[in-house]
């Protein structure tokens, strides 16, 4: 392996001056060489990358590809990019252009990458064993057809997707056909659409991740054995807003996650065998909303605090489980003392169906009318699950 260095020289030219480009480096670089880019601010678009090898940035490296097209194009194995900045990327309504377009390649690490006014940011296709770690990616579009993905992965796998920064894009992340990965520690906020969605992904792990102020939250859809664990899901509030979307989803862990001042919290639709544990709920207008098609689900240990509707459904069947929650609107008692209340909790309100029929209704929230409706239900169920009950809800929250 070589190491070869950018010095950003600028030779005499019979047409005035002339710079050293990044292209030309990559050119003449061996398999496997490192080429190390100096400060400047390179003009380039579409570098393509054919051969194994490394680049890595010095101090203040901008390439600004003036709104012409790619920046990087990835067509090799083992290749790894790191401590660059990029700007400008091209805007198409009939190219995906992306600051860095990875296809066909494994191996790849994308670190300490800076990307803005993108379009796509990280645009990989049908590529496996890829780490995208500490970048920071954002666009200015005001419209989701303005702009693509930060992080767009399409038929791949074993991905590491990593303390990331994305934001004012379309999705942060998204996820099509992608299996054993792992998105871990990212922040992706002020997002048009959704901070995180993906379809047809399956054996995945989210962890520890921040999805705050989207415009439509985060979707979860036609997939199966995903593990959800300390996310955080807030203030993403709209008409058509939700903490997360969960549609056609099967085999689930949902644990230790907070989610807080949203619309809904969890919208649910052909959930099914999937396990809430350990989450906290607060502030939201619908805790959860159970849209249909929900079966065999386990909601166990979940604080449920301060939310305006706990739990909506929209059926008169149940098959799923409510035991052992922590209710902050639960009025029973616990003369045994054993932290179990004795007096069971319904948590669906009549309200909320009336709301579900009804939008506009929602004016009434606070008002005695609503209270007397709820009691009624509460004491002989006719529009609500009967079976829908926690048996121990819990006094305290849980920890």
């Amino acid at each position: 392996m070589r190491l070869l260095i950018s010095f950003f020289l600028l030779a005499i030219t019979s047409n005035g001056f002339c710079q050293q480009t990044i292209q030309k480096m990559i050119d003449t670089a061996q398999k496997h060489d490192t080429i190390i880019v100096r400060e400047g601010v390179y003009k380039e678009h579409d570098i393509i990358i054919t051969k194994p090898i490394t680049i890595i940035g010095k101090k203040n490296v901008v390439i600004d590809a003036e709104a012409k097209g790619y920046v990087f194009k990835v067509l090799a194995d083992s290749v790894t990019i790191k401590n660059i900045s990029a700007k400008n990327v091209g805007k198409s309504y009939t190219k995906d252009f992306a600051a860095i377009y990875i296809s066909r390649s494994n191996h790849i690490i994308i670190e300490n990458v800076t990307l803005t006014n993108v379009f796509f940011g990280l645009l990989i296709e049908k590529s496996k064993n890829i780490k995208i770690r500490n970048n920071y990616i954002s666009s200015k579009a005001t419209t989701e057809a303005g702009t693509g993905n930060g992080i767009h992965l399409w038929h791949c796998s074993n991905a590491e997707i990593e303390k990331n920064e994305l934001h004012s894009l379309r999705d942060g992340i998204y996820f099509e056909f992608v299996k054993n990965s792992v998105v871990k520690n990212n922040h992706s906020h002020h997002n048009l659409r959704y901070g995180l969605h993906f379809m047809f992904s399956n054996n995945n792990e989210y962890l520890q991740n921040t999805f705050n102020n989207n415009g439509a939250g985060v979707a979860v859809m036609f997939s199966k054995y995903i593990k959800m664990t300390r996310n955080k899901f807030l203030k993403n509030w709209g008409t058509a807003s939700y903490g997360l979307l969960l549609k056609e989803i099967y085999d689930a862990e949902i644990i230790h996650n907070e989610f807080s001042e949203n619309t809904i919290a969890i919208n649910l639709e052909g959930a099914t065998r999937i396990n809430y544990i350990n989450n906290t709920f607060s502030n939201n207008g619908w805790a959860l909303k159970v849209a249909g098609a929900c079966y065999k689900n386990i909601f166990k240990s979940n604080n449920f605090l301060n939310n305006s509707f706990d739990v909506s459904y929209n059926s008169k069947l149940n098959d799923n489980s409510f035991k052992g929650n922590y209710w902050s609107s639960y009025t029973g008692y616990d003369l045994d003392k054993n932290g179990i209340g004795d007096v069971p909790y319904r948590p669906v309100k009549l309200f909320s169906y009336i709301v579900n029929k009804t939008p506009e209704s929602i004016i009434l929230l606070r008002s005695l009318f609503v209270d007397i409706i709820n009691f009624s239900e509460k004491v002989t169920p006719v529009f609500t699950p009967k079976n829908l009950v926690d048996e121990a809800p819990l006094m305290q929250k849980v920890l």
